[in-house]
């Protein structure tokens, strides 16, 4: 009778064991998916924004369009790099310390600050092309600037494009930052 019992008992903590190591698995590629999809976003964002020029005539002038004119967009491309660049840090140490992780508080703690600040790092490059488009688009009457996408239109769709994937990329980071959130108060 005693025999039963044990057994019964060793059987839940197998279970039990073997759920909580195939949570942990979907956890890891979750974040590991939301991971490479952030270097991806990144890094293709990056690439648009560096490559993007354009040069237009106007009453016998040239005017050159690039992104290294403005300090805005020079933030916005250092901070998709060092976002992108941590983001692949983080994936590699997280590839490393799989196995240990589990038992980890403090490994979470630290990927939650990490995540955080890349997030907001992310959100503020963003914020800065996203300002210095709009008044690439429509021009900013009261202190005298005017549009110059009615001139190169090209080069403020691109760099639309490369904004949209950097936004695409913070809406991943965030995910990523609320998903270690969890599996750090868990």
């Amino acid at each position: 009778m005693a025999d039963a019992k044990d057994s019964f008992r060793m059987e839940p903590k197998s279970s039990t064991t073997s759920t909580s190591q195939k949570h942990h698995r979907t956890f890891l590629m979750v974040q590991n998916i939301l991971r490479i999809l952030v270097i991806v976003l990144t890094a293709v964002s990056i690439v648009v924004t560096v490559t993007n020029n354009q040069s237009v005539m106007l009453f016998s002038i040239r005017f050159e369009a690039h992104f290294y004119y403005t300090s805005s967009f020079k933030f916005f491309v250092a901070a998709n790099g060092v976002v992108c660049f941590m983001s692949v840090l983080t994936l590699i140490f997280n590839l490393l310390m799989r196995q240990q992780t589990p038992q980890r508080k403090d490994y979470y703690f630290l990927l939650f600050l990490v995540d955080l600040v890349m997030t907001v790092l992310l959100i503020a490059g963003c914020s800065a092309a996203t300002a210095v488009g709009y008044v690439g688009q429509y021009g900013e009457k009261h202190v005298g600037w005017t549009a110059i996408c009615d001139h190169v239109q090209k080069f403020c769709k691109t760099n639309l494009i490369s904004l949209l994937l950097s936004y695409l990329a913070f809406f991943a980071n965030l995910g990523l930052t609320i998903l270690i959130a969890y599996k750090f108060t868990s």
